[in-house]
């Protein structure tokens, strides 16, 4: 482009001065600081401890329904990761021996409130019967997601206790895990 010259002999400057000012001085930073001011300590303790608990409460609401939704922010360290959420989707997969060992524990305890003795040894035997296939549940699912998260992420980048943490998930009844079961029974993670 040419640069063109302007015909008229009136400086530039002049061109800008019909535009209204804001009718007051530029405030100094002395000026804006004080008016930003504020007390380290209100004057009004009951408000603010008031304001400082209202806002406490919608902090831990949202962390909680974010923990029930499994997002990964607001997860305590340990459920972290994808391995970890690939352990919980595929435990919450599955019907699980260790769910009905609560409940088979509540049967037993009122078993064992009956007179007869063979009532209470017989309760007791299920119990420890279910028990142990429990546990042989946990470790053969704990064998299993080892093998999956080796094929899916590698031999060695498998992280260390998550047989355990699958172990501990599985035991569980589906309703009382946190976070919350993502997916429904019979749709393990690919």
């Amino acid at each position: 482009m040419a640069k063109t010259t302007s015909t008229t002999n009136e400086p530039a400057a002049e061109e800008f001065d019909n535009t209204p000012g804001k009718g007051r001085p530029t405030p100094t930073r002395k000026e804006k600081e004080a008016a930003r001011k504020r007390p380290l300590v209100s004057n009004d303790r009951a408000e603010s401890r008031r304001r400082a608990r209202v806002a406490n409460q919608i902090q831990r609401d949202r962390a909680r329904i974010g923990l029930a939704n499994g997002e990964e922010k607001f997860l305590p360290v340990r459920d972290r990761g994808p391995q970890k959420r690939f352990v919980r989707d595929y435990i919450d997969a599955r019907y699980s021996v260790g769910e009905g060992l609560i409940p088979l524990m509540l049967i037993v305890i009122v078993l064992t409130a009956f007179p007869q003795a063979i009532v209470q040894t017989i309760g007791l035997g299920v119990l420890w019967t279910f028990f142990v296939v429990a546990i042989i549940d946990c470790l053969l699912v704990g064998r299993r997601i080892q093998r999956k998260l080796a094929e899916r992420f590698g031999e060695t980048r498998v992280e260390s206790g998550v047989r355990w943490y699958a172990a501990m998930r599985a035991l569980q009844l589906r309703v009382m895990r946190m976070p919350k079961p993502q997916v429904k029974r019979g749709a393990f993670p690919a």
